[in-house]
């Protein structure tokens, strides 16, 4: 039986394709499929608002577990898939370890990667690897980890929300550089969808690049995704959520650096509409378990 039969047949060959590419990139153990396309309920939705066009489209949500790796072997074959893979409608979103590392987290229990063993679909497996059998957790724990990962990750994000806004009132009275207040506004966000992402699913990928986390978590909300929109069109909604993604390393680094003050504003009252998102679909999250 195929187990993508229920997928278009250009998904299936799209996917066929992408396999190849990770074996000519890495070196595989598995290439496990999960997400919305292992099911029918994967999406493609583009719309207009204001003049604007804007999309929703699933991606193609991809673990790759490899025989061995470091951080920087994974971040180095994650990258060229992404690179290899970008003339596809649907993002494909490449998730890589190491077999040893998804092992450790299924011995833990975590249920990110047990749910992607037990549901995910097998693209590619050279056999001479197994996974782990996952800890079983009950509702209860799971519900402590989430109300963890919450009180320090979320938490975390609106003090450093705080610490911005109390900054900039600051800054403007002694006329102060911006660089390190849009800094520490880049923390807020990094810490608000990393922490959203751990309350929903265990896991937080190892990176500082927001739209890494902005692509992680839009499934989660459609409310998530009105506030730093993903764009076709609209250059200024790409402007400014590009300055809060590049302030991570820009804002401290480049001598030169300037945000406009306006800009600034802007991007903190989004971060308070993704704040008050955020502190709703956690604790919806948590009353779940």
């Amino acid at each position: 039986m195929n187990p993508l039969s229920h997928l278009p047949v250009h998904k299936q060959e799209e996917l066929a394709e992408i396999v190849k590419v990770i074996c000519e990139i890495a070196d595989p153990a598995k290439i496990i499929l999960f997400g919305s396309h292992t099911t029918d309920k994967w999406v493609e939705d583009v719309y207009e608002e204001k003049g604007s066009t804007y999309s929703y489209i699933s991606d193609y949500d991809i673990l790759v577990a490899l025989p061995d790796g470091d951080k920087e072997k994974e971040h180095d074959v994650a990258s060229k898939i992404e690179n290899r893979t970008l003339k596809y409608k649907n993002d494909v979103s490449p998730i890589v370890h190491s077999i040893d590392y998804v092992n450790k987290g299924l011995e833990m229990g975590q249920y990110f990667f047990r749910d992607i063993v037990k549901e995910g679909i097998v693209l590619f497996d050279t056999g001479e690897h197994i996974f782990s059998e996952p800890k079983p957790l009950t509702n209860e724990q799971e519900k402590e980890i989430a109300i963890r990962n919450f009180d320090k990750w979320i938490k975390s994000g609106s003090r450093f929300l705080k610490i911005t806004k109390n900054s900039v009132m600051v800054a403007e009275k002694d006329g102060d550089p911006l660089n390190e207040i849009i800094f520490t506004l880049n923390q807020s966000a990094e810490k608000f969808y990393g922490g959203l992402l751990l309350v929903y699913t265990g896991y937080k990928p190892k990176t500082h690049k927001l739209k890494v986390y902005r692509k992680y978590s839009k499934h989660i909300d459609e409310n998530l995704n009105q506030v730093f929109k993903y764009p076709i069109d609209d250059r200024e909604e790409y402007r400014l959520f590009d300055i809060l993604n590049k302030a991570y390393l820009d804002a401290r680094y480049q001598d030169d650096y300037y945000i406009a003050p306006e800009d600034l504003k802007k991007l903190i009252g989004k971060l308070e509409i993704l704040e008050s998102v955020i502190l709703e679909l956690c604790q919806q999250k948590i009353n779940s378990f």
